[in-house]
């Protein structure tokens, strides 16, 4: 499964909206969509704390692992 698809699962999950997401994160609801839309990724720090919100690995979220956790 590629990124976008796992920050997508992830959100609907948590019941977040991109808006939500994006407020968490300190980001534009645009950014969040362009990301799950796959037109662009986040950069090294926004990866880290989705990571750490959504409590996954960072190999997980960017689809290197297929099981989340730590």
């Amino acid at each position: 499964m590629e990124f976008q698809n796992r920050l997508y699962e992830l959100r609907k999950k948590a019941g977040l909206s991109q808006e939500g997401l994006a407020d968490l994160l300190g980001v534009t609801r645009q950014a969040v969509q362009k990301w799950e839309a796959g037109s662009s990724r986040p950069d090294m720090d926004n990866l880290a704390a989705l990571a750490r919100y959504f409590n996954v690995t960072l190999d997980y979220l960017v689809g290197r692992a297929d099981a989340p956790g730590r």
